[in-house]
């Protein structure tokens, strides 16, 4: 799954205009709040808890513009509480923000 981090700061610039420095803040926030999300699900105790952090980690992806993300926390949000395989991939996903 690759990642196009211009789409991101196109979609920051959309929104906010063509100041780069706001769009670095931005992008950065990003990056950070999608890595928290992804540590609540690593944390998750049950479904309850995995699912809602699937589906904030998939609501902040759609707000900045990160489809391929959006899609595969999507579709975490219906794997099994602490799926490795999930885990790995959207670890990956974060990284490559």
């Amino acid at each position: 799954m690759a990642y196009d981090p211009g789409a991101i700061d196109a979609a920051l610039a959309a929104a906010v205009g063509d100041d780069p420095l706001l769009i670095a803040d931005l992008h950065l926030a990003f990056t950070h709040s999608a890595a928290d999300a992804l540590d609540a699900m690593v944390d998750a105790s049950d479904a309850e808890a995995w699912r809602a952090a699937a589906w904030r980690l998939k609501g902040l992806a759609a707000s900045f513009g990160a489809m391929p993300l959006m899609t595969l926390a999507r579709a975490a949000a219906d794997t099994s509480p602490g799926d490795d395989d999930m885990l790995r991939r959207l670890g990956d996903a974060v990284k490559q923000l």
